[in-house]
């Protein structure tokens, strides 16, 4: 991608997620910013992970995955769900777990636990559709923002 076209979508505020799937006994994550809902009814949500990445296993033979919807204290743990393997993603991390049993990361200002419902191919990208199971947005505060390559709040991007 040129980087005109990534400096024009970048222009676009997103929200940011940890999304989790739990497979063979380990927790696997990374950080999105494409996390989109799709459908009330049925409760339907999506996003998009890189078709190389070495989180694609182990959530699509898991059969689902979790969406914890980060504070907007929660800078420094997004960047670390950037990097490094998926047990230094979660080493000193408090985590909750979901009655799936996938992680929440703790602090989250709302979650989402989702059984697979579909992946649908788009270039460099898959699109991941999950049907929500379980949710809550229990937790006051507001949620991280993600535009021009930094982290920031609503009307306070810095």
């Amino acid at each position: 991608m040129s980087k005109e076209l990534r400096n024009a979508l970048g222009r676009f505020a997103t929200g940011v997620t940890v999304i989790t799937a739990r497979h063979k006994g380990e927790d696997y994550g990374l950080t999105c910013s494409s996390f989109n809902s799709v459908s009330l009814e049925p409760a339907i949500v999506l996003w998009s992970l890189n078709s190389g990445s070495s989180s694609k296993a182990p959530i699509l033979e898991s059969g689902g995955y979790t969406v914890s919807v980060l504070a907007v204290e929660h800078s420094e743990l997004a960047m670390k769900f950037c990097r490094g393997s998926h047990e230094e993603r979660f080493s000193d991390v408090d985590i909750e777990r979901a009655p799936s049993g996938r992680a929440i990361i703790s602090g989250a200002v709302a979650w989402f636990d989702c059984d697979m419902h579909g992946v649908v191919a788009a270039g460099d990208h898959d699109i991941m559709l999950g049907k929500v199971t379980d949710f809550s947005s229990g937790r006051e505060g507001s949620g991280l923002v993600f535009e021009q390559s930094r982290f920031g709040r609503v009307g306070e991007v810095a």
